[in-house]
């Protein structure tokens, strides 16, 4: 058998600097799961990363589809890069399907709503979350690829909870104007009516849409993070696709701040061509964001010692003691123990999968 890099260039073409060398990924605690795979929290090469290991299926048939999907993701991964994009690390196809990305430690964006429940978002809050979806959004455009699943559970944010990035690429496609696409795609709650039909349900039936299937489910995110609501509560995901598609029916936009309802309903028009591009919602959101005024800087105050202060003799060996330990609490820190980090186990040691 030969090295996983091999391994992997025989399966699917891609850039040998994108090719991850599976003896080297190790797993740990799943994070997340999805219908086409698990997401585990793990190392690459010492890295802290989300190591998403792909479900193969049963049938030929099923084997065949995911093969078609994970090589199409890996290949938009691999094509876009984006500060408000969850940063592709590399894939392997072999032992199994394995994509890996930086490791976001944020938690996703519907965890954080409903951690702060009822409590809602705060304006600046609220937009600046906005922006980061409509950067990275705009970023997949301007490369022609439609994400077709933008929701919150796909949303990941950073550890302190500041910025969104967009993750999980598994049901994107490049657009095109002369093929027709699948259209049984992505979370019907967030799914744009043009996407929706009782016949286009059926397995296989295509359909021609674009872009703009994104801007709509961007504005039932961007009205959740104002509301801090489920759009089209007390309704199932299938009610509300079809309440959208057939009755024209959307989210109330009473409540939602004077300045941000016109982005809001402008997104999730009837007819995809009255909608704004991603650019444009940007150009919005940052208008927005120059209205509010911005917190008076107040300089603290200084502290002056008496002028009799008698101060301390400066200890020559307390520089070096608290550079060894954790915030002056005697424990001394991991990296002057030499010691690495326990509790994860090679994925491809055992049947982790």
């Amino acid at each position: 058998m030969g090295s996983g890099n091999e391994l992997c260039s025989q399966e699917f073409d891609l850039d040998a600097k994108w090719l991850v060398d599976p003896k080297q990924i190790l797993v740990g605690p799943r994070i997340g799961e999805g219908a086409h795979g698990k997401v585990h929290k793990g190392k690459y090469k010492d890295q802290n990363v989300a190591i998403k290991i792909i479900r193969k299926g049963e049938t030929p048939e099923e084997i065949t589809k995911t093969e078609a999907r994970f090589a199409r993701e890996v290949a938009m991964l691999s094509k876009v890069q984006h500060k408000n994009l969850a940063k592709f690390i590399g894939a392997c196809k072999e032992p199994i399907m394995v994509i890996v990305t930086e490791l976001l430690s944020g938690g996703t964006l519907r965890k954080y709503l409903l951690s702060i429940r009822p409590r809602c978002l705060d304006f600046s809050e609220a937009v600046g979350f906005a922006l980061d979806i409509a950067r990275a959004m705009d970023c997949l455009h301007s490369h022609g690829i439609i994400h077709r699943d933008l929701k919150p559970e796909n949303l990941i944010l950073t550890a302190d909870h500041k910025t969104v990035k967009l993750a999980d690429f598994g049901l994107a496609r490049e657009e095109s104007v002369t093929e027709m696409m699948t259209a049984e795609t992505g979370t019907y709650r967030w799914m744009a009516p043009e996407l929706y039909s009782t016949v286009t349900l059926r397995n296989g039936e295509k359909k021609h849409y674009n872009h703009k299937v994104d801007v709509y489910s961007f504005g039932i995110v961007f009205w959740e993070l104002i509301q801090n609501k489920l759009p089209f509560e007390g309704m199932s995901n299938l009610q509300a696709a079809y309440a959208a598609a057939f009755k024209n029916l959307r989210p109330s936009a009473e409540n939602l701040p004077a300045d941000l309802a016109p982005i809001v309903t402008s997104c999730w028009k009837e007819d995809p061509n009255d909608r704004p591009n991603f650019n444009q919602i940007i150009q919005m959101l940052l208008k927005c964001l120059s209205t509010i005024p911005q917190p008076e800087y107040v300089p603290p105050p200084t502290m002056h010692p008496p002028d009799n202060a008698v101060l301390p003799p400066e200890s020559p060996g307390t520089s070096s003691l608290m550079a060894t330990t954790r915030r002056g609490t005697g424990e001394v820190m991991n990296s002057e123990l030499g010691e690495k980090p326990t509790g994860f186990f090679s994925c491809f040691a055992g049947n982790c999968y």
